[in-house]
């Protein structure tokens, strides 16, 4: 699928032109081999980053996803049904070792992944409420996940959703438009870092409050954004109205304890623990000790009748709650807005990615939140325990305190290495991959009625078996470099022009035979991308 480009065109008018017409930047070429008639077919595969930054085409394409699957569950009038494939469509876990917990989790929401099931039932703490935090509102819980039906005085039935945002607290006073701390020194970095970290637990324990405030299983779209001082904040699509007065009692009265081990004093800086491969721990490089294991820590702060969370935090005092209705523009606006960054990187969002202006001031406060990160500890498993004296949870050799694996340490995610994106399970009753099948199934139709033949997504499939048991497809990634890079952009842009051509065709068909047809989609849906099948 390559074509000859004269030398004369240059790698960046080439990238410049992909760019231009919505073409995928870093391509995967893979050679597909058919093992039933020997045959071979080269295919370029978008990289499907979500970055903008890596790959524009790719990254409006994943914007473009989210946001109708935010408008298809957010003013749904009937009962979704729950995903059969969970797994890209997942609410973020939560643990269940947080004293605030006083049931059970709700029945869509995932179980502790940080405790195996015997040592989960061993290890409970208090469920008594904190004396500085208010009560909570709690109503019986009714199984359904769409909100009231009211009747204006006209008789017009409406059925009202929410938007809400939430935020964190301060953590010292910044320059307002820039972000920027007044005073660095005294800015608390530290608490910035962790509450960063587990922002999406906190969100969790709020949801969970709220499905027990509210009296029904509220679902929601949430998205998870910086704002300019770095701190996460989220933005909240909820299905159904709430009274106001409840939301904030819930955010004001939803805390997270996080009961790790203390991690507060450094005990190996120039020197670091030695991993012994014959007995699978880690020493102590001068009395060749073991560590204590992540066990073994639990099992200490269990014992400790003084014993303290490693960290606790709560959101701030601003809560912006709105009514939306479906269909309205406003409803419109607000997914475009709750959307507005999910393609650009924590530390990218308000800087010049291109380089020209850059704000000094602005990339050291960066760079002094990514270095309280490098060493804080993200997860149980994370090598940074080792810092502070502890093995973490299923130890291997090679962990090094600073070169954690997580994204959550990087200075482009600034803690939020997990899902930018938290939805509940049975939001729009259909995963990612049901969103793009529907969106590819819709071109492919109006293609169809057109007389054009649309190609078949599973053609090429793994899925499809040989004789003898085995797929009959085999897949070889190709490198993509040079003069090759050029020829596969350049064809791909010939292609997506001939695609767009045969969808343009066949609209215009199917305006002149059926007439203009009746649009109830959400503004928010895509019609721009004929490659979709």
């Amino acid at each position: 699928m390559t074509t000859r480009v004269p030398p004369t065109i240059t790698t960046d008018m080439v990238r410049t032109l992909a760019v231009n017409e919505s073409v995928c930047v870093r391509p995967v070429l893979r050679r597909v081999t058919d093992r039933a008639t020997g045959a071979t077919t080269t295919v370029a595969i978008p990289c499907g980053s979500t970055r903008e930054s890596r790959c524009p085409a790719c990254a409006t394409k994943a914007r473009w996803l989210r946001m109708t699957q935010c408008a298809e569950g957010w003013h749904r009038d009937d009962e979704p049904e729950e995903p059969a494939d969970l797994e890209s469509d997942l609410e973020e876990s939560v643990d269940d070792n947080e004293d605030q917990a006083d049931g059970e989790d709700d029945d869509d929401e995932e179980g502790d992944d940080d405790a195996d099931s015997d040592e989960k039932q061993r290890r409970v703490r208090s469920t008594r409420h904190r004396q500085d935090v208010s009560d909570l509102p709690r109503v019986p819980v009714q199984n359904h996940t769409v909100g009231r039906t009211f009747t204006a005085p006209s008789g017009v039935k409406y059925r009202p959703s929410m938007f809400v945002t939430l935020t964190l607290p301060s953590y010292g006073k910044v320059i307002p438009g820039r972000g920027v701390p007044v005073h660095p020194d005294r800015y608390d970095y530290r608490r910035a870092a962790l509450d960063a970290l587990h922002f999406p637990k906190l969100v969790d324990r709020w949801v969970q409050n709220l499905r027990r405030g509210a009296g029904y299983k509220v679902q929601h779209f949430s998205a998870v954004e910086p704002q300019r001082r770095l701190a996460p904040h989220l933005h909240a699509a909820l299905r159904g109205a709430i009274p106001r007065a409840t939301v904030k009692a819930v955010t004001k009265g939803t805390y997270l304890h996080l009961w790790w081990p203390p991690f507060d004093l450094d005990v190996y800086v120039d020197r670091l623990p030695i991993w012994d491969r014959d007995e699978n721990t880690y020493r102590d490089p001068d009395t060749g000790l073991p560590l204590q294991t992540w066990r073994q820590a639990l099992d200490r702060l269990d014992e400790d009748p003084d014993a303290q969370p490693a960290h606790a935090m709560r959101f701030g005092t601003q809560v912006d709650i709105k009514g939306i209705d479906g269909g309205s523009p406003d409803a419109d606006r607000a997914v475009r807005y709750l959307t507005k960054y999910l393609t650009k990187a924590v530390g990218e969002t308000y800087t010049d990615p291109e380089g020209e202006h850059v704000d000094a001031a602005y990339e050291a406060h960066i760079d002094r939140l990514h270095h309280e990160l490098a060493y804080l500890p993200c997860s149980p498993e994370c090598a940074n325990w080792l810092r502070f004296g502890v093995q973490p949870k299923n130890p291997g050799p090679g962990l090094v305190p600073g070169y954690c694996a997580s994204k959550a340490h990087d200075r482009d995610h600034l803690g939020l290495g997990g899902r930018r994106v938290l939805v509940s399970r049975k939001w729009s009753g259909k995963t990612l991959t049901e969103h793009r099948a529907d969106r590819a199934a819709v071109v492919r139709q109006v293609l169809q009625a057109a007389g054009i033949d649309a190609p078949e997504a599973d053609r090429l499939s793994v899925d499809v078996l040989h004789e003898d048991g085995q797929p009959r497809f085999v897949w070889d990634d190709l490198p993509v470099t040079g003069a090759d890079y050029t020829e596969v952009l350049v064809a791909s842009v010939m292609e997506r022009r001939r695609w767009r051509a045969q969808y343009d065709t066949a609209k215009q068909a199917a305006l002149e035979r059926d007439g203009p047809p009746v649009d109830n989609r959400s503004a928010t849906t895509n019609d721009t991308a004929p490659d979709a099948a």
